[in-house]
């Protein structure tokens, strides 16, 4: 199997980020997995037009605030609403 780069005649496609609510919850996603000290397996990003919600369960509160941090500083978020929980919280 031969793969080759995309091309739009000739030229390659200009990537622009886009500003549909798809697109943000990928980078945030991205932004999450790529966070150190965050295990974001459980962590779910939904987005209405600009504002983030992030919900499901970390291990630490740490790692929650985080998560929360990452998601701001993705480029094109103006709110997070943070309702991640934390098992060191649910135990006590």
């Amino acid at each position: 199997m031969i793969f080759k780069k995309r091309t739009f005649h000739g030229m390659e496609p200009e990537r622009t980020a886009g500003d549909q609510p798809a697109e943000l919850e990928r980078r945030v996603a991205h932004g999450l997995a790529v966070t150190p000290g965050l295990d974001a397996a459980d962590v779910i990003v939904i987005c209405t037009g600009n504002t983030i919600m992030l919900s499901g369960h970390v291990a630490t509160q740490a790692e929650c605030a985080r998560a929360e941090e990452a998601a701001r500083l993705t480029e094109g978020v103006a709110e997070v609403v943070n309702r991640i929980e934390a098992a060191e919280v649910r135990q006590n």
